[in-house]
């Protein structure tokens, strides 16, 4: 008999995670969210300049089941979640995996400070469910649960952490590197942090402020560095959607990535969504810092290599 003995050592995690998955739909459930499943194969996913779907025959395996729960939002179920499997080319790493599980939920008349105050509420109920009380170890640092979450805004730090104004990294095209070296790292530590307020043109599917459109109403959730989810309120202005896809996909295409075909159904039932906020929360991600695992690959059954 050949016991895979680096899969059995994983069996106190997938025990967590299972706890961990388990709580979060209990979680949701009880606040009155529907639980749903949309295709996992798509035709058209949204384009996003640095996310590459896979091709599957003819169609794509979803990046994101975004669109899927919009349509579900415009046809009037006002308070959703799903827990799904997506995909990702080319992404591997200590914190990613090319498949992996997402976390999505979505809540009609709402804007992104509900979703900061449902993220509050639900990760320490999965705290309290794996043992750990109101504090994490997370990389050898105490992250406290029950502060006053840290709110901070893209431009406030790219001031404190990035050493250049988030102005003139947008026009360097310096954002994402500054972003990545200089200030993910300072994120998170001591107690969560909801990086908000990116500049519209890293607004994706969010909409803008009403009292300074020069950034969206976008924010990302850090522990420890980590970032843990991305959420926003939502763009329902179809027009203005439908530029910004433009947008991206010719700067898919020029970039010699694979073209998408426009998600028209998404984009016809748009102007019938409600004022409404949605989060995407990467499931692993979230079982590495309840468990303080340095590596991703220490809280799923199988990496892509063991396959």
């Amino acid at each position: 008999m050949n016991t895979n003995w680096t899969i059995a050592r994983r069996r106190p995690a997938l025990e967590a995670r299972a706890r961990i998955i388990q709580s979060i739909r209990q979680y949701f459930i009880q606040e009155g969210f529907l639980e749903t499943e949309t295709p996992l194969r798509i035709p058209a996913p949204a384009p996003e300049s640095h996310i590459d779907a896979i091709p599957s025959d003819g169609w794509f395996l979803q990046t994101s089941p975004e669109l899927c729960m919009k349509r579900l939002l415009a046809a009037g179920y006002e308070r959703i979640f799903q827990l799904c499997h997506c995909w990702r080319a080319e992404e591997r790493g200590n914190r990613h995996l090319p498949e992996f599980t997402m976390l999505e939920w979505y809540r009609a008349h709402s804007d992104y400070n509900d979703l900061m105050v449902d993220c509050e509420n639900m990760m320490r109920s999965v705290a309290a469910t794996c043992g750990n009380g109101s504090t994490l170890m997370v990389q050898g640092k105490d992250v406290k649960l029950d502060r006053a979450w840290q709110r901070l805004t893209v431009r406030e730090a790219f001031a404190r952490f990035g050493g250049i104004t988030m102005e003139d990294a947008l026009a360097a095209d310096r954002f994402d590197e500054v972003m990545v070296e200089a200030i993910e790292p300072q994120l998170g530590i001591g107690q969560p942090t909801f990086l908000c307020d990116y500049p519209a043109a890293r607004g994706a599917l969010a909409r803008l402020k009403a009292d300074d459109p020069s950034v969206a109403e976008r924010f990302e959730l850090y522990i420890s560095g980590i970032e843990l989810a991305n959420g926003f309120s939502e763009l329902t202005d179809a027009s203005e959607q439908r530029f910004r896809f433009e947008q991206e996909e010719q700067y898919r295409r020029s970039s010699g990535r694979i073209p998408y075909p426009e998600p028209s159904k998404f984009l016809e039932e748009l102007p019938a969504m409600p004022p409404a906020a949605g989060i995407a929360l990467g499931v692993d991600r979230l079982v590495m810092v309840m468990l303080d695992a340095t590596s991703i690959d220490q809280v799923v059954a199988f990496t892509p290599e063991e396959l």
